[in-house]
C-alpha cells in the first residue's frame, strides 16, 4: 500500500514539472501573454471560445501554483509581475498576435445573455420604447411594478417612455428578470475578459 501512494505521488510531480516547463517555453517562445478572466464561464461558451481561438492562440488554464512557477522560471522581472493578476479563474492565452490584436478577438467572441434574479448589473438596464410582442394580461402589472408606462397599441402592448429598470450596482430583483425575458433583454455578455496582455518578445 505504501509503495502505491508512492508511484502516485512521483507521477503527480512529475505532471506538475511537465506542466511548468511547458508553459515556461510557451511563455519563452510566444509574442502575447494575456491573462483572462473565466469566472462563471460556462464550460460550452469556453469551449466555443477554445474553437474560435484555435490557431490563433493556445489556451491554458493551470493551477496558480504551476503558472506562478513558470513564470518565476522566466528570469525576467517585468513577466514575473503578471503574478499580481494571476487568481483561480483566469486563463493564459500565449500568441503571436499582437496583445491588441488578440484582445480584440476575445471581446468578438463575447455573446449576450440575459440577467439572473440576483445578478449585480454593471450599469444602468434601460426598458426603450416601442412596440413588443407582448399581449394585454399578466405583464401589465409586472411592467407596472416596474414603474415602466405602457398602451396597448393592436392588441400588443407598446411602451411609452424609456424606463431605467435596474441601476448600476444594483442587484436584479426577480421581477426585472423576468420582464427581460420576456423583452428579451440581454444586458450581460459572456466570454474571456482581458485583464492584462503583455508582449514577451519585446520585453525579454
Amino acid at each position: 500500500m505504501k509503495s502505491k501512494n508512492t508511484k502516485k505521488t512521483a507521477h503527480v510531480s512529475d505532471t506538475k514539472i511537465r506542466t511548468v516547463k511547458e508553459l515556461s517555453e510557451l511563455i519563452k517562445n510566444k509574442k502575447t501573454i494575456l491573462i483572462a478572466s473565466v469566472k462563471n464561464l460556462p464550460a460550452a461558451k469556453f469551449q466555443e471560445i477554445s474553437k474560435k481561438l484555435r490557431g490563433k492562440a493556445v489556451i491554458k488554464v493551470p493551477k496558480k501554483n504551476l503558472i506562478l512557477r513558470a513564470l518565476d522560471s522566466s528570469g525576467n522581472e517585468t513577466v514575473k509581475e503578471l503574478k499580481n493578476q494571476i487568481n483561480d479563474s483566469v486563463a493564459i492565452l500565449f500568441s503571436d498576435m499582437d496583445a491588441f490584436e488578440l484582445a480584440m478577438e476575445l471581446i468578438k467572441s463575447k455573446s449576450a445573455t440575459k440577467a439572473k434574479t440576483g445578478q449585480e448589473a454593471v450599469e444602468d438596464i434601460e426598458v426603450q420604447p416601442g412596440p413588443t410582442d407582448l399581449i394585454p394580461g399578466p405583464a401589465i402589472s409586472e411592467l407596472g411594478a416596474l414603474g415602466i408606462q405602457i398602451q396597448i397599441d393592436k392588441g400588443k402592448i407598446h411602451i411609452k417612455d424609456a424606463k431605467i429598470i435596474v441601476r448600476k450596482g444594483e442587484k436584479i430583483s426577480a421581477g426585472a428578470a423576468d420582464v427581460m425575458s420576456k423583452l428579451d433583454i440581454k444586458p450581460f455578455s459572456v466570454g474571456f475578459i482581458a485583464l492584462c496582455a503583455f508582449d514577451a518578445k519585446e520585453n525579454m
